[in-house]
Protein backbone atom coordinates (compact mmCIF):
# COMPACT_ATOMS: atom_id res chain seq x y z
CA UNK A 1 0.00 0.00 0.00
CA UNK A 2 1.49 3.21 -0.80
CA UNK A 3 1.91 6.06 1.19
CA UNK A 4 -1.14 8.38 -0.71
CA UNK A 5 -3.69 5.26 -0.35
CA UNK A 6 -2.57 4.71 3.46
CA UNK A 7 -3.17 8.66 3.60
CA UNK A 8 -6.74 8.15 1.63
CA UNK A 9 -7.73 5.13 4.38
CA UNK A 10 -7.32 7.30 7.74
CA UNK A 11 -8.69 10.23 6.08
CA UNK A 12 -11.62 8.06 4.83
CA UNK A 13 -11.90 5.92 8.64
CA UNK A 14 -11.85 9.02 10.58
CA UNK A 15 -14.23 8.97 13.29
CA UNK A 16 -16.21 12.47 13.33
CA UNK A 17 -18.41 13.71 16.23
CA UNK A 18 -20.36 16.76 15.95
CA UNK A 19 -23.18 18.63 18.33
CA UNK A 20 -25.73 19.46 15.78
CA UNK A 21 -28.19 20.99 18.20
CA UNK A 22 -28.10 22.09 22.07
CA UNK A 23 -29.30 18.27 22.13
CA UNK A 24 -28.22 16.32 19.30
CA UNK A 25 -24.96 13.99 18.79
CA UNK A 26 -23.71 13.01 15.48
CA UNK A 27 -21.18 10.64 15.02
CA UNK A 28 -20.35 9.21 11.56
CA UNK A 29 -17.35 6.76 10.11
CA UNK A 30 -17.10 4.84 7.18
CA UNK A 31 -16.01 1.52 7.38
CA UNK A 32 -13.95 -0.92 5.04
CA UNK A 33 -16.64 -3.43 5.40
CA UNK A 34 -19.91 -4.43 3.70
CA UNK A 35 -22.83 -3.03 5.07
CA UNK A 36 -24.58 -6.48 5.97
CA UNK A 37 -20.77 -6.91 8.06
CA UNK A 38 -21.32 -3.71 9.75
CA UNK A 39 -25.26 -4.40 11.10
CA UNK A 40 -24.31 -7.91 12.25
CA UNK A 41 -21.53 -6.48 14.31
CA UNK A 42 -24.05 -3.99 15.76
CA UNK A 43 -26.87 -6.75 16.47
CA UNK A 44 -24.94 -9.86 17.10
CA UNK A 45 -24.03 -9.39 21.27
CA UNK A 46 -21.12 -12.18 20.54
CA UNK A 47 -19.62 -9.34 18.10
CA UNK A 48 -21.10 -6.05 19.98
CA UNK A 49 -19.29 -6.98 23.15
CA UNK A 50 -15.98 -7.20 21.71
CA UNK A 51 -15.89 -3.67 20.63
CA UNK A 52 -18.33 -1.68 22.53
CA UNK A 53 -16.63 -0.91 25.44
CA UNK A 54 -13.44 1.26 25.03
CA UNK A 55 -10.37 -0.41 26.15
CA UNK A 56 -8.96 2.64 28.08
CA UNK A 57 -11.78 2.99 30.44
CA UNK A 58 -10.33 -0.11 32.24
CA UNK A 59 -14.10 -1.22 32.11
CA UNK A 60 -15.24 -4.68 31.30
CA UNK A 61 -18.77 -5.66 29.17
CA UNK A 62 -20.18 -8.58 32.00
CA UNK A 63 -23.45 -9.03 30.65
CA UNK A 64 -25.24 -8.25 27.03
CA UNK A 65 -28.47 -8.94 26.69
CA UNK A 66 -29.82 -7.78 23.39
CA UNK A 67 -33.28 -8.89 21.38
CA UNK A 68 -32.40 -6.50 18.25
CA UNK A 69 -36.16 -6.50 16.80
CA UNK A 70 -38.39 -3.72 17.10
CA UNK A 71 -40.19 -3.78 19.99
CA UNK A 72 -36.86 -5.98 21.60
CA UNK A 73 -34.90 -4.81 24.56
CA UNK A 74 -31.42 -4.10 25.57
CA UNK A 75 -29.29 -4.77 28.85
CA UNK A 76 -25.86 -4.17 29.23
CA UNK A 77 -23.63 -4.33 32.68
CA UNK A 78 -20.63 -2.89 33.29
CA UNK A 79 -18.14 -3.41 35.52
CA UNK A 80 -14.64 -1.52 36.73
CA UNK A 81 -12.57 -3.19 38.70
CA UNK A 82 -12.35 -0.03 41.21
CA UNK A 83 -15.77 -0.64 42.43
CA UNK A 84 -17.45 -3.55 43.70
CA UNK A 85 -20.69 -3.05 41.74
CA UNK A 86 -21.98 -3.65 37.98
CA UNK A 87 -23.53 -0.43 36.16
CA UNK A 88 -26.82 -0.85 33.56
CA UNK A 89 -27.70 -0.13 30.66
CA UNK A 90 -30.94 -0.80 29.51
CA UNK A 91 -33.71 0.51 26.78
CA UNK A 92 -36.06 -0.63 24.06
CA UNK A 93 -35.58 -1.04 20.34
CA UNK A 94 -38.18 1.64 19.15
CA UNK A 95 -37.21 0.44 15.22
CA UNK A 96 -35.17 -2.20 13.46
CA UNK A 97 -34.39 -2.42 9.81
CA UNK A 98 -31.96 -4.68 9.01
CA UNK A 99 -28.17 -3.43 7.25
CA UNK A 100 -30.55 0.05 7.29
CA UNK A 101 -31.19 1.09 10.99
CA UNK A 102 -31.45 0.72 14.34
CA UNK A 103 -32.97 2.79 16.79
CA UNK A 104 -33.06 2.56 20.82
CA UNK A 105 -33.92 4.38 24.00
CA UNK A 106 -31.57 4.55 26.48
CA UNK A 107 -34.10 4.23 29.85
CA UNK A 108 -31.59 4.25 32.46
CA UNK A 109 -32.31 7.38 34.10
CA UNK A 110 -34.75 10.17 32.38
CA UNK A 111 -31.81 11.94 30.96
CA UNK A 112 -31.45 9.33 28.90
CA UNK A 113 -30.83 9.84 24.50
CA UNK A 114 -33.17 8.38 21.94
CA UNK A 115 -30.25 6.45 19.26
CA UNK A 116 -30.86 5.90 15.87
CA UNK A 117 -28.00 4.43 13.92
CA UNK A 118 -27.97 3.97 9.95
CA UNK A 119 -26.12 2.33 8.06
CA UNK A 120 -25.05 3.14 4.15
CA UNK A 121 -23.30 1.22 1.66
CA UNK A 122 -20.81 2.56 -0.78
CA UNK A 123 -18.76 0.57 -3.20
CA UNK A 124 -17.90 -1.79 -0.62
CA UNK A 125 -17.73 0.88 2.56
CA UNK A 126 -20.13 1.35 4.86
CA UNK A 127 -20.86 5.01 6.46
CA UNK A 128 -22.53 4.49 9.76
CA UNK A 129 -24.56 7.67 11.30
CA UNK A 130 -24.76 7.60 15.07
CA UNK A 131 -27.45 9.86 16.05
CA UNK A 132 -28.26 10.63 19.43
CA UNK A 133 -30.87 12.67 20.84
CA UNK A 134 -30.98 14.43 24.27
CA UNK A 135 -34.07 15.13 26.54
CA UNK A 136 -31.72 18.47 27.93
CA UNK A 137 -29.16 20.42 26.57
CA UNK A 138 -27.28 19.44 30.68
CA UNK A 139 -28.30 15.53 29.29
CA UNK A 140 -25.86 16.18 26.12
CA UNK A 141 -22.88 18.05 28.27
CA UNK A 142 -22.91 15.37 30.17
CA UNK A 143 -22.68 12.69 27.69
CA UNK A 144 -20.14 14.95 25.45
CA UNK A 145 -17.73 14.65 29.06
CA UNK A 146 -18.48 11.08 29.84
CA UNK A 147 -19.36 8.09 27.47
CA UNK A 148 -19.43 10.41 23.95
CA UNK A 149 -15.29 10.46 24.75
CA UNK A 150 -15.48 7.29 24.06
CA UNK A 151 -17.23 7.09 20.78
CA UNK A 152 -14.04 7.54 18.52
CA UNK A 153 -12.17 4.43 20.25
CA UNK A 154 -15.05 2.39 20.10
CA UNK A 155 -15.11 3.06 16.60
CA UNK A 156 -11.59 2.19 15.97
CA UNK A 157 -12.31 -1.13 17.78
CA UNK A 158 -15.05 -1.88 15.71
CA UNK A 159 -12.98 -1.51 12.55
CA UNK A 160 -10.37 -3.98 14.27
CA UNK A 161 -13.15 -6.55 14.33
CA UNK A 162 -14.67 -5.73 10.81
CA UNK A 163 -10.75 -5.81 9.23
CA UNK A 164 -10.91 -9.09 10.23
CA UNK A 165 -14.84 -10.66 9.24
CA UNK A 166 -14.89 -8.80 5.58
Amino acid sequence: MSKEQKDDSAAVNRTIVKRKSDRELFVTRTFDAPMHIVFEAWSKPELFKRWWVPKSAGMSLVSCEMDIRTGGTYRLEFRHPAFNQTMAFFGTYKEVTPNKRIVWTNEESDQGAVTTVTFEENAGNTLVTLHERYPTEAALEEALSGSAEGLPEQFAQLDELLAGRS
